[in-house]
């Protein structure tokens, strides 16, 4: 059975956050609430000194049903009640490995990682899989992640796991495998000019055509491109493939 303290290590533990240093963050949430009313995004911050929740965006497909009011009140006990067993195992080990790199990592750069990871959650009957990106948000003057923000949003894939540590600017970034409990570090993926013009296109809703006139290539050569993206990706369609390239940066 997995209780709230599971999700939380003690190498991270956060001391000594005073009241008036809470007060101060009001404007970073009033930052966040604009950008998710602008966006829709399904923002929240986790407090690792509470350790609950300092702030929930109101998007409802990601609440099961709760407001985001209530979400705040049941903090880590949302995954308890809401992610399946099986994955609620995964979502621990993720953290613990997760502050591991974190914190082996040199403090000057540990603002600048993002571990993303798959995860399903459970509506009633209904059970969809999200994405969840987190990323340190406030630190303490020894490192330790005290704020941390998560962007959540519909899976690219259809199996959770995907368990990716990437740091900002850098192509290559590391993959945690489940079944080996260990990083692998991978090259990463590049795409030319053309791949990112024909990405950016089909966004902005051209057509082949219209593409291809744009681009002064032939129909056929877009539709090479495109198998070739698709591949590169493994992503089985142009809207995938999007949603892939939008979910890690690589546009």
């Amino acid at each position: 059975m997995t209780h709230i303290e599971d999700f939380f290590i003690t190498a991270n533990s956060v001391y000594n956050i005073s009241e008036e240093e809470y007060q101060q963050k009001e404007l970073l949430i009033k930052s966040f609430e604009a950008i998710s009313r602008s966006t829709y995004q399904s923002i929240y911050i986790i407090d690792y000194y509470k350790k609950n929740f300092l702030y929930v965006a109101e998007n409802p497909l990601f609440l099961c049903g709760h407001t985001s009011e209530e979400i705040k009140k049941l903090g880590f006990m949302f995954y308890i009640d809401h992610v399946p067993l099986q994955e609620q195992k995964m979502l621990t080990e993720i953290n613990k490995v997760g502050f591991k790199f974190f914190l082996e990592t040199p403090i000057k750069e540990r603002n600048i990682c993002t571990i993303s990871y798959d995860f399903h959650i459970i509506n009633g009957k209904k059970q969809i899989l999200i994405n969840q990106k987190v990323t340190p948000l406030m630190l303490t003057k020894d490192g330790r992640i005290w704020l941390a923000l998560c962007i959540v949003s519909l899976s690219s894939h259809n199996t959770a796991g995907h368990i990716e540590l990437r740091k900002q600017g850098m192509t290559r970034y590391w993959q945690y495998s489940l079944e080996n409990h260990h990083w692998i570090e991978d090259k990463g993926i590049t795409l030319s000019e053309k791949e990112k013009d024909i990405l950016l296109l089909s966004a902005q809703g051209f057509t082949m055509n219209e593409m291809a006139n744009k681009l002064c290539i032939a129909i056929d050569t877009i539709k090479f491109y495109k198998r070739k993206l698709f591949e590169k990706l493994e992503v089985k369609n142009i809207t995938e493939a999007i949603a892939f390239v939008t979910n890690y940066k690589l546009l």
